[in-house]
């Protein structure tokens, strides 16, 4: 299911994070649901869980956000909506480049900027210092990954990290 809003804007770096260690987990034959994470931070036995199953008015805690995505969005939801994804640094400079560059269209997609990479964006980059050239099959892996998680149409500039 598709959820008709980007939710993982509204959940915190910390708690993407977590959800992101779940699904990438090799170990796992399912993607988790909001509920698995939920059970996960409450086993997990930190001092943040603990403090906020003793104070669940605590929002800053990841188990108050999780119980509050839950609330809102139902357990079986599957937890990879929540996570925040963004570009390494290497693609960030990419889509910032193709972005700028008049020759593609405006706001380009995921599609798009795969496709100048592979059209020589990526060899320039690297020529130019911009990216380290030995990046090449990584920063394709790393587009190619966000292009099957949120599709061919995405607006790059949305996966732009900023730090």
């Amino acid at each position: 299911m598709k959820l008709p809003i980007d939710v993982a804007t509204r959940v915190s770096a910390k708690l993407s994070r977590l959800i992101d260690s779940m699904v990438n987990d090799p170990d796992r034959d399912e993607p988790p649901t909001l509920d698995e994470v939920r059970k996960m931070l409450e086993r997990s036995g930190s001092a943040h869980a603990a403090q906020s199953t003793l104070h669940p008015q605590d929002r800053g805690s990841a188990l108050a956000e999780i119980r509050e995505l839950i609330e809102e969005y139902g357990g079986e939801v599957l937890a990879h909506h929540f996570v925040a994804a963004k570009a390494g640094e290497g693609l960030s400079r990419i889509i910032e480049t193709a972005a700028a560059d008049r020759n593609l269209p405006r706001a380009p997609t995921l599609a798009r900027v795969r496709q100048a990479m592979v059209e020589g964006l990526t060899a320039r980059l690297a020529g130019d210092g911009t990216i380290d050239p030995d990046e090449d099959a990584t920063l394709l892996a790393e587009i190619d990954e966000l292009i099957h998680r949120h599709g061919p149409d995405a607006v790059a500039e949305d996966f732009i990290r900023f730090e």
